[in-house]
């Protein structure tokens, strides 16, 4: 069934019948399927098991320290180490947490929101507080900002990450601007990888607000998919022009080990990891450490780290594959549906015609596929073109999968033409 946005009416009245025929023979099946979320398989989840089932022979850790006991506030030196080396970072300048990055971005929109930022005044005694919002990007973000109360501004992202004119033209005036939300490498949902001149842009640019942060949300960072895109580093660029302090870059094994009891890190300039340190130093006494050790363990160096991250990538492939073949086989004599191949990361991004995303995920969900919520990818839910759908291929079965992919495409069609002919006066 080849049609598009100029196909006529009696196409598309054609069209619309043989649709429903399909979708309903469909949602005969009571089907159960689930691409809401970027979760890991079990599958996935099965290569880190010897952390689990792996003994610790030696509590003791490289500083003499017993992890079963309180202290170390920065998380072991194993720890720091090794992901100072992943991530070409200082592990001086490095926080190991509990097992959610963002529980760590959380926490740290919330200190600033309390006490400030080096001497800034506290963002809650401010009139307004506003943040930049690459979009598409990642709902908890948005949900995080909303929570406090910010004003999102929305920054439409290009091939190489956020529209920096409109970023520089808008953070140099208004000092009520206090942070940007950034996926990256590979970006939550469209895959996007930051070039060298946007992130020198992002360090480099003159702010308003002198306590201005960038959130680097690093989620996707080993996630090579099918080529490995480098990514500039924040920090080297950023000592160029003293702004170290700007960043607060998180990291996390969520989607490398296991979601519910891996790593997460904060790393920072001397000054803001300082004052971290003193904010962490009321809050707890330090996070699981027999957890760090056991991860250390795991993996002992970078070298296994990427060495894992090949086997998952190979999983995260073979479902990538099966999403991008069928879209191309759907789709690619159709403008019914427009998406970009990613490098890496765990999302695709898929853009129906406008008005008809909602209306595509309603009908998906009837049928018993659920996706992410459409405008989820925006502020406040509210995506101006009702447009962009993420699809989240890592948690079904392959054959899950395949079935998932046969009901988004019918969904995609039907919405589509029942649009097209609502425009048309049917």
């Amino acid at each position: 069934m080849s049609l598009n946005c100029h196909s006529s009416k009696a196409e598309l009245v054609d069209a619309q019948r043989q649709l429903v025929s399909e979708y309903n023979k469909l949602k005969s099946c009571n089907l159960n399927l689930d691409m809401s979320r970027g979760k890991p398989a079990a599958s996935q989840l099965d290569l880190s098991n010897a952390i689990l089932t792996a003994p610790i022979t030696n509590y003791i850790n490289c500083e003499g320290n017993d992890v079963r006991n309180y202290g170390i506030l920065t998380g072991i030196k194993e720890c720091r180490d090794l992901f100072g080396e992943l991530l070409e970072i200082n592990p001086d300048n490095i926080i190991i947490g509990g097992n959610s990055s963002l529980n760590l971005i959380y926490d740290a929109i919330a200190r600033y929101f309390m006490f400030g930022k080096l001497g800034s005044t506290p963002w809650s005694k401010l009139d307004k507080v506003k943040f930049l919002c690459p979009v598409p990007g990642y709902d908890r973000h948005f949900a995080i900002c909303e929570e406090f109360g910010f004003e999102m501004i929305n920054v439409p992202m290009n091939e190489n990450g956020p529209d920096m004119d409109m970023v520089e033209n808008l953070v140099k005036n208004d000092s009520s601007i206090k942070g940007i939300l950034c996926v990256p490498l590979y970006s939550n949902p469209n895959g996007v990888c930051y070039s060298d001149e946007v992130v020198t842009r992002l360090v480099s640019m003159k702010t308003a607000a002198a306590d201005f942060t960038i959130i680097w949300d690093n989620a996707y960072g080993v996630h090579h998919v099918y080529k490995k895109t480098n990514l500039a580093n924040i920090f080297t660029l950023a000592k160029k022009y003293n702004t170290e302090d700007r960043i607060l870059y998180f990291f996390s094994t969520s989607k490398i080990t296991f979601p519910g009891s891996g790593v997460a890190l904060i790393a920072s300039g001397d000054k803001s990891i300082a004052e971290i340190k003193k904010r962490f130093g009321v809050m707890t006494i330090g996070y699981n450490k027999v957890n760090q050790l056991k991860t250390y363990n795991f993996f002992k160096n970078a070298e296994g780290v990427l060495n894992h991250m090949k086997k998952l990538g190979e999983m995260l492939k073979e479902k990538f594959d099966i999403v991008l073949n069928k879209l191309d086989l759907e789709f690619s004599n159709s403008d019914f549906l427009t998406w970009e191949k990613p490098a890496g990361g765990y999302f695709i991004s898929v853009n129906t015609l406008p008005e008809c995303a909602k209306e595509t995920v309603k009908l998906a969900k009837e049928c018993g596929l659920i996706l992410t919520n459409a405008g989820s990818t925006y502020p406040y839910g509210k995506d101006p073109l009702d447009s962009n759908i993420r699809i989240a291929p890592s948690y079904p079965t392959t054959d899950e999968l395949k079935m998932a992919m046969e009901v988004f495409s019918v969904c995609v069609k039907l919405s589509a033409v029942n649009k097209l002919l609502e425009n048309k006066g049917e």
